[in-house]
């Protein structure tokens, strides 16, 4: 079973900075982390690996430095690490990321399955697995807290707000995941410096892909941020509405209607 699994390098959310000026995160000496969703997919490949056996590549879009992500996932029982990095990739939105890394499991070629994390920390989008899973016409199940496989049926169970329900599908697919899906491991020592000393990280650039160069980053994403912030948790005034409650409330939906909150 080839299995692909796509990750995504994040700042540290305790350690996230915004510059005042620009609005735009301050990624300059902040720690950076595999996205959590993402070490779950990771896991679960490795999982899927260990009992029908195959292949596990894992592929990332970033800068150089994302190399010590995709080694991470090495360390954690992956055959191969692809990182896509070319300034021609920089200020992509979730179109164009899942456009870029959709070209690139094209390149890959023969794969049975694809495994990303539910969403990332930097953006809470959910967007870029259904995405890749519409741009290579694959089926796709979302959320997903368990799978088996058996011959090339999928079976996986995805959580509802109130529950589960189970669904198939025929591979190849995509699912994402969520944390409830398993706990990833500890890589060993020795798997850590195997990934280091043993294991080669594949550049790709954008000349590399069979992609239309006005489709990728900044240039390929009908999306912008206009801008982001900090908001201020300073408390106002507060306002404590007494008396029974069925008046409490209708005072309480009055003001709410003043200020055009509802």
């Amino acid at each position: 079973m080839n299995i692909i699994v796509c990750i995504k390098q994040v700042p540290d959310t305790n350690e996230v900075r915004i510059d005042p000026e620009t609005g735009n995160l301050i990624r300059e000496g902040v720690p950076s982390i595999v996205n959590p969703d993402d070490k779950h997919a990771v896991e679960e490949a490795v999982v899927l690996r260990e009992k029908h056996g195959g292949k596990i590549t894992v592929i990332t879009m970033g800068p150089a430095q994302a190399e010590e992500a995709l080694r991470e996932c090495l360390a954690m029982g992956a055959d191969e690490a692809i990182l896509l990095t070319d300034r021609a990739f920089s200020g992509a939105d979730t179109w164009a990321t899942s456009y870029t890394l959709g070209s690139a499991i094209k390149k890959i070629g023969e794969f049975d399955l694809v495994l990303c994390g539910r969403q990332a920390l930097d953006g809470n989008t959910a967007q870029v697995g259904p995405q890749i899973a519409e741009f290579l016409g694959l089926p796709q199940i979302t959320y997903v807290q368990g799978v088996e496989i058996s011959g090339d049926t999928l079976k996986a169970r995805k959580a509802l707000e109130d529950g589960y329900e189970v669904l198939e599908t025929k591979l190849p697919a995509l699912i994402t995941v969520i944390k409830d899906i398993n706990v990833p491991r500890t890589p060993s020592i020795d798997a850590v410096m195997d990934a280091y000393r043993e294991k080669e990280i594949i550049t790709w650039t954008a000349d590399d892909l069979p992609v239309d160069k006005g489709s990728i980053g900044l240039k390929g994403s009908p999306t912008r941020i206009r801008r982001a912030y900090t908001p201020d948790l300073r408390r106002g005034q507060v306002e404590i509405i007494d008396g029974a409650l069925d008046k409490a409330v209708q005072t309480l939906v009055a003001k709410l209607r003043e200020k055009h909150i509802m």
